[in-house]
């Protein structure tokens, strides 16, 4: 008896040393993933360790400048979450005018989102390195939250099952009758099983979509297609000056590119974009920079056709005379 109460508990304990070292094993990948991600889209503002003023381009960025991520007094005061949607959000139009934007909102156009660049799993690599710079844990359950989606979608796949099933029933008995009567087949008879199959098909490609994207960067495989930039005459001065507003109050160009002395030196000088850059290039890698150069710093900040439209219209009045010194090419 003692003798196999030893082995069960040596089985046992194999078990659980083998649970636990894939544990820790899946925590240091995370972590690892964490410190790439935030090293090659992260530090140039915030810095390698997260301190102001370290990264490479935190000093020549418009205010706010990016927070003190090593700072646990107020870091600590955000959940897991605050950080992951303002990692990944949409971008808030801060003119005068434009988007409202609620109390709790984070609205600051020189920090980009990158909810169109990197999958779910990654963002939340990205908050959990975020997390140890200023001495603290990732207390979100990334695995559940896996397990939560795919169960979503079994979910969603059973509706939508059902909800065919029960059109196709509907659509058969008005047919049937409608030829007993030898009269036309009246959709409306089944409209609200059509309805319902449709809602429950948009539910299913929208829990797909979700899972996908926990793994699966959004944008990627995308490509843009080459758009019509024909633009009248009497509607050009309102789109460059639309352009100019987004730039500036929407997507935070000016964090990252200059215009003169100032603006970030992340991505090179815009003040010749006009001379330098095709319009066509121009809309497409907006819409998508990683579809043209995937391991660019820029990430996809979701613009719309028209705010694409505007900003390509604005960058192409930018044409300012060649400078007499080679300009200096970014650090990053």
């Amino acid at each position: 008896m003692k003798a196999a109460r030893r082995y069960v508990l040596v089985v046992v304990g194999g078990l659980i040393g083998i649970w636990a070292m894939a544990t820790l094993g899946c925590a240091n990948e995370q972590q690892q993933k964490g410190h790439e991600l935030y090293g090659h889209y992260c530090s140039h503002c915030h810095g390698a360790t997260g301190h102001q003023n370290e990264g490479f381009n935190w000093s020549s960025m418009p205010d706010p400048k990016p927070k003190d991520l090593s700072n646990k007094s107020e870091m600590g005061t955000l959940k897991d979450n605050d950080i992951f949607n303002t990692i990944s959000r949409d971008m808030k139009d801060t003119s005068e005018g434009g988007d409202v934007i609620g109390d709790d909102d984070f609205a600051v156009p020189t920090m980009p989102t990158f909810k169109y660049t990197l999958s779910e799993d990654e963002i939340w690599a990205i908050v959990g390195y975020v997390r140890g710079l200023h001495g603290m844990k990732l207390e979100f359950k990334i695995e559940e939250r896996k397990k939560e989606l795919a169960a979503a979608l079994q979910t969603a796949q059973a509706n939508l099952d059902q909800a065919t099933k029960t059109y196709e029933a509907a659509e058969k008995q008005a047919s049937e009758e409608a030829e007993k009567k030898n009269v036309d087949v009246d959709d409306a008879v089944y409209a609200k099983e059509m309805a319902a199959m449709a809602q429950a098909k948009k539910e299913f490609d929208a829990a797909q979509a979700a899972l996908n994207n926990f793994s699966t960067r959004p944008g990627k495989g995308t490509s843009i297609a080459r758009p019509d930039l024909t633009v009248k005459p009497e509607q050009v001065a309102k789109m460059v000056e639309l352009g100019q507003r987004l730039y500036e109050n929407k997507y935070g160009c000016n964090g990252c590119h200059s215009l003169g002395a100032e603006g970030g030196k992340v991505g090179p000088p815009l003040d010749r974009a006009g001379f330098r850059l095709n319009g066509t290039w121009i809309y497409r890698w907006v819409r998508n920079p990683q579809a043209m150069k995937p391991e660019t710093r820029m990430p996809a900040l979701g613009l719309s056709d028209a705010d694409a439209r505007a900003v390509t219209m604005y960058l192409g009045t930018l044409r300012a005379p060649k400078p007499d010194a080679p300009i200096e090419k970014p650090a990053g």
